[in-house]
């Protein structure tokens, strides 16, 4: 079973990626099981957002207290509480422009990837709105759900700005694609 964290502050669109996320993988043939927790539900707040995926049906009803992936919107946020869900070999993927070097150092022993989604969106057209790149950039490094099935999620379900946000995940996707190769070189 897959289990990811999407967290972010409230406004960010954590909890529309963790929906597209569960669409996505939901379209791909998959069980999905996904939930959602915020604090005072208003902006800044931090939000969270649960994902679990599996080919069979999914009878498991708590929190995810080990994650296979996280998705962080907001650097500020990979603290003591969120990183207590990481194993040594979890997956972070962070919205920072921060190099991989920074989370080294800040972050020794942790699988951390950062992703320029702010860069990426507003190279787009989207502004701050930073969720279908850093979907890309997560199904890169989960290897899923596969692309084609992601964009088309986003283009049957993403509220508005259809090409940008197909344009903005296939940057975040491409961007992690060549980190990861960089990497292995």
């Amino acid at each position: 079973m897959l289990q990811i964290i999407i967290q972010g502050r409230g406004g960010q669109g954590a909890q529309t990626a963790g929906n597209l996320l569960a669409m996505a993988f939901f379209a791909a043939g998959r069980q999905v099981q996904a939930f959602s927790t915020y604090g005072g539900a208003r902006r800044g707040t931090p939000v969270s957002s649960f994902i679990r995926v599996d080919d069979r049906p999914i009878r498991l009803r708590c929190d995810i207290e080990r994650a296979d992936a996280i998705l962080c919107f907001d650097a500020t946020l990979l603290d003591g509480r969120l990183l207590a869900a990481a194993r040594p070999d979890t997956l972070i993927v962070v919205n920072s422009a921060q190099p991989p070097e920074h989370y080294g150092r800040t972050l020794p022993g942790r699988r951390v990837l950062p992703v320029d989604g702010i860069a990426i969106s507003r190279r787009h057209g989207l502004g701050r709105i930073v969720n279908s790149a850093l979907l890309g950039a997560l199904a890169r490094v989960i290897e899923a759900p596969d692309f084609a099935v992601l964009t088309r999620t986003l283009t049957q379900e993403a509220p508005k700005l259809h090409a940008e946000n197909i344009a903005a995940c296939r940057d975040g996707y491409a961007w992690v694609d060549a980190q990861l190769t960089r990497a292995a070189a």
